[in-house]
């Protein structure tokens, strides 16, 4: 079997994704019709915005959820790979599942919650599924997600220390730092995903660990999964999978495209309208404004600016203003924590935002 021994954290891969470096290809209007709302009225319009998406089979001899993965979660140094959630090891992607010697499709949502197994819709959800080794497929077996207390570290099937541990008292799974907050915006996509509108079972995410052998639609821990969105955003690696699953689904995981809506949710933003102006890429009339480096550790350059007197505000992921200046070219970041922030710049007839990344 061909397999690299190779980790990879969340900064290597942003690095080799700097050329997907922009805001996500989200479709113009797209959310619409779930600006201005809040709550269960939120949640409704998310559900029938990312609903009725073109499904495709577990296994098929045509296009099926081992080819997207292969595309979705392919590693950068090496188009012939992918990249294992759990541990960021690097493996070869045309093997499949290799009699249990390769890799398998981790259904991030266990599919025993809500008992839905393989069938196509739900259980082929590529937002949900990423490539994982068999061994730590079964480690992590049906367990929910939270910050383990009685911890156990998970070794995958060839021996090596994942980061990620199970707890030995609560039936429970903590994944690697890099990848926690990309748990979070799958399972949180999953609960909106699949109301019970249609066919599919209504999925919730709860509070409560449940055992083993109970099949109910629930997944937890809510309030750790927000912890963990909060403390690892977004990053070009997830918005370049999210591009990718809606060029074949044709629909998106919203927690990716504007993470605050997490916190409208379930968040410290439950009862006020959600509008994607904070964020979202709107009024970009500055079109020869340029910010450099795109991933920065002390000091943000913007130049073409015209106008002397502009507004500059970096915002983190969740919409927060983190910094806010004016009459400048220069920004210093260096007290921002890793992550993926905006600048918006203002000159007084128009604005911009741009992305960038503090390493």
């Amino acid at each position: 079997m061909k397999k690299e021994m190779r980790y990879s954290s969340k900064i290597d891969l942003i690095l080799l994704l700097v050329p997907f470096l922009s805001i996500a290809q989200i479709p113009s209007g797209y959310y619409n019709t779930a600006e201005d709302k809040a709550d269960e009225v939120l949640k409704f319009e998310l559900n029938q915005i990312i609903d009725s998406h073109t499904t495709f089979p577990y296994t098929s001899s045509n296009t099926d959820t081992w080819d997207i993965l292969k595309e979705t979660d392919r590693d950068p140094n090496n188009s012939s790979n992918v990249i294992l959630i759990y541990s960021g090891v690097s493996v070869d992607g045309a093997q499949e599942y290799n009699s249990g010697s390769g890799w398998t499709r981790e259904h991030i949502w266990a599919k025993s919650r809500g008992d839905f197994g393989t069938a196509t819709g739900i259980g082929t959800d590529v937002h949900a599924l990423r490539p994982l080794d068999n061994s730590t497929n079964s480690t992590r077996n049906n367990r929910g997600f939270d910050n383990c207390s009685d911890c156990i570290d998970v070794y995958d099937q060839w021996s090596n220390f994942t980061g990620s541990k199970r707890d030995n008292t609560e039936w429970s799974f903590e994944p690697r730092d890099e990848v926690k907050g990309d748990v979070a915006r799958m399972i949180f996509y999953m609960d909106v995903r699949y109301e019970g509108y249609d066919s599919y079972v209504d999925l919730e995410v709860s509070e409560t660990i449940l055992p083993n052998n109970d099949n109910s639609p629930l997944h937890g821990v809510l309030s750790t999964l927000i912890e963990w969105h909060r403390n690892d955003p977004v990053d070009a690696w997830e918005e370049n999978r999210n591009d990718i699953i809606y060029s074949y689904q044709n629909n998106r995981n919203p927690f990716i495209d504007y993470p605050e809506l997490a916190e409208h949710l379930w968040g410290n933003q439950i009862g006020v309208e959600w509008n994607s102006s904070v964020l979202g890429v709107v009024d970009n009339t500055i079109s020869n404004i340029n910010v450099y480096p795109t991933v920065v550790s002390n000091v943000l350059f913007i130049t073409n600016v015209e106008n002397s007197i502009i507004d500059i505000v970096v915002y983190n992921i969740l919409g927060e203003k983190v910094i806010s200046t004016k009459n400048t070219n220069k920004v210093d970041v260096k007290e921002l924590s890793s992550g993926v922030y905006i600048i918006r710049i203002s000159d007084g007839i128009g604005q911009t935002n741009r992305k960038f990344i503090k390493n």
